[in-house]
C-alpha cells in the first residue's frame, strides 16, 4: 500500500483493505494480520490507527453502506428523462447482487450479521433499510404524480416490500442458490411491482 500523505487517507486505505479481507475470509476468522497483509503494511501500522478491531469493522460497515447507497442512487437516477417505469426497473436492478461473487453485497450481508449483537451495527442496517425504502417511495410517488402508476396499496407498503424481497433474493444469490440469479430475481420483483402499481410497462 502506497503511503498516503495524511491520516484520513491512511484510515481510508485500511478500511478498504479490511473490507476486502472480510469479503474474502468472512468475519469469523478475521485477524489483524489478514488486514495488514491486504493493505501491505505491518500489524503495528493497523493497530496504530485501530487498536480495537471492532472499531475498524464498524467503520468498514459505515463505508460499505454509504458506497452502496451512493452507487444505487446514481444508477436509479442517472437519467432524469427516463419514464417512471424505467426508473423503477433500474432501482430494482441496482438493489440485487450481479452474481454470487458481488463483493459489495457479500460484504454487506456479512456485516449485517453483526446486528443481533451490536446496537451500532443494527442501527446501520436499519438506516440502510429506511433509506432504500425512501428511494423506492420517491420513485413511486413521482410515478403516481405523472400518471404512470395507479397503486392498489399504499406506496410506503410497496416500497417496504420491494426492499424486503430484494434482501431475500439477494441472500440466495450470494449464497449460490442455483434456482436464483440476478435476472430471475429482477423479473420477479418487476412482476410484483407491475401488479401493485398497475403499470404494464414494468
Amino acid at each position: 500500500m502506497a503511503r498516503p500523505k495524511n491520516q484520513g487517507a491512511r484510515r481510508e486505505a485500511l478500511i478498504e483493505a479490511a473490507g476486502r479481507a472480510i469479503t474474502e475470509r468472512g468475519l469469523a476468522g478475521l485477524r489483524i494480520k489478514d488486514i495488514a497483509a491486504e493493505a501491505g503494511v505491518s500489524v503495528g501500522s493497523v493497530l496504530y490507527y485501530y487498536p480495537e478491531l471492532d472499531d475498524l469493522v464498524f467503520e468498514v460497515h459505515q463505508d460499505a453502506v454509504e458506497r452502496y447507497l451512493t452507487a444505487r442512487l446514481s444508477h436509479s437516477s442517472a437519467d432524469a428523462a427516463v419514464d417512471p417505469a424505467e426508473r423503477l426497473r433500474r432501482a430494482i436492478e441496482s438493489g440485487l447482487p450481479r452474481d454470487s461473487d458481488d463483493a459489495t453485497h457479500r460484504l454487506l450481508y456479512e456485516l449485517h450479521g453483526l446486528a443481533d449483537r451490536s446496537r451500532q451495527h443494527a442501527a446501520l442496517m436499519s438506516s440502510l433499510f429506511a433509506r432504500e425504502v425512501a428511494l423506492y417511495t420517491t420513485i413511486l410517488e413521482v410515478g403516481c404524480a405523472e400518471g404512470a402508476f395507479t397503486p392498489s396499496t399504499p406506496v410506503a407498503d410497496i416500497a417496504r416490500d420491494l426492499v424486503m424481497l430484494e434482501d431475500g433474493y439477494g441472500l440466495h444469490i450470494v449464497g449460490r442458490n442455483p434456482a436464483v440469479d440476478h435476472d430471475t430475481a429482477s423479473d420477479a420483483l418487476a412482476g410484483l411491482a407491475r401488479t401493485l402499481t398497475g403499470c404494464s410497462r414494468l
